[in-house]
C-alpha cells in the first residue's frame, strides 16, 4: 500500500451530513470478491458444483464498512463471505460482510456493506491495516 492509493471521502458524499457511518472513510483502490453462492463439495463419485462470485470495485472504505459498485442488485440483510484486496497487493483479507443498503446507480448498483467481526476472518488485520493508512494522513 502507498499513501497515494488513498484519500479521505468522495465527491459524491451525501450533502448535509446524511451519512450514517461512524468512522472516517477512505477512497481507495481496492477490489472485493463476494461469494454469492457457495460451491458444493465433491461427494463420492459425484463432482461438486462451483460457486458463484461477484467481483466489485470499492468506492470507499473504513474500518467497519465498504461502499462498492456492483453489477448486480444485492439484498439488504444478506451476510456474505468476502475477499478484499487493497491497492496492488496480492494479499487479501477474508471478511464477512452484511449488505446494509443497495440502490441503483445508472446500470449498476451502489452497495453499503458493514464488516462483521466473526471468527476465522481477518477482521482484526483489516482494522489494523485501515488504521495504519489513516495514521499517515
Amino acid at each position: 500500500m502507498k499513501d497515494t492509493d488513498y484519500t479521505f471521502g468522495t465527491r459524491d458524499d451525501p450533502p448535509g451530513g446524511q451519512d450514517n457511518r461512524l468512522h472516517y472513510r477512505l477512497t481507495a483502490r481496492a477490489r472485493v470478491s463476494l461469494e454469492l453462492e457457495a460451491s458444493d463439495p465433491e461427494r463420492r463419485g459425484v463432482p461438486g458444483t462451483s460457486g458463484r462470485e461477484l467481483v466489485c470495485g470499492v468506492r470507499d472504505l473504513s474500518a467497519n464498512g465498504l461502499r462498492l459498485l456492483s453489477g448486480e442488485q444485492l439484498s439488504a440483510g444478506a451476510l456474505l463471505p468476502a475477499s478484499v484486496s487493497l491497492g496492488n497487493q496480492a494479499e487479501f483479507f477474508r471478511l464477512t460482510v452484511e449488505v446494509i443498503w443497495c440502490r441503483p446507480d445508472g446500470p449498476d448498483y451502489l452497495v453499503g456493506l458493514r464488516i462483521i467481526d466473526s471468527d476465522q476472518t481477518a477482521y482484526v488485520e483489516w482494522a489494523e491495516a485501515v488504521a495504519t493508512v489513516m495514521e499517515t494522513f
